[in-house]
């Protein structure tokens, strides 16, 4: 036998709290970029940003439609930045993490938040209310048995 048979409210509660964590995770999810981890990769197929010192020649940018069909890098985040490694003087791409992006997401996650806290606040009000009811009503019987 079940532990919330005769309290049906009570069981009720648990699937909306299960419901409302996988809703919640669900919108705050973030993809986070894809690594593939070889054994053993020689350092000629590796970007030059991997293995030697580099600078950004160009910031954080979104990819355009045409970039996120021909670079590669763009699928993952949808944003690059454009590199020049120092010792090979090699012009590469590389993705990147957007701070519009991160704030985006930022938001997001304190939407989401709130909303499963105003919830769960309303969930305590009406279970509060439904308690003092159950309460007023023996006080009420005990003063009729009287």
């Amino acid at each position: 036998m079940l532990a919330s048979t005769g309290r049906p409210g009570l069981a009720q509660g648990r699937h909306l709290c299960w419901l409302l964590c996988a809703v919640a995770l669900k919108l705050c999810r973030a993809e986070a970029p894809v690594r593939e981890e070889k054994l053993s990769v020689s350092t000629s197929t590796l970007p030059c940003w991997l293995v030697e010192e580099f600078v950004v020649a160009e910031e954080c940018t979104p990819c355009s439609t045409f970039q996120a069909k021909t670079i590669s890098e763009c699928g993952s985040t949808g944003y690059i930045e454009k590199i020049t490694c120092s010792a090979s003087k090699r012009n590469e791409f590389k993705s990147c993490r957007s701070a519009l992006m991160e704030q985006h997401l930022f938001w997001k996650f304190e939407g989401a938040v709130v909303g499963v806290a105003l919830i769960f606040a309303c969930l305590v009000v009406i279970r509060q209310r439904q308690l003092d009811r159950k309460a007023l009503e023996k006080v009420r019987k005990q003063i009729e048995s009287i």
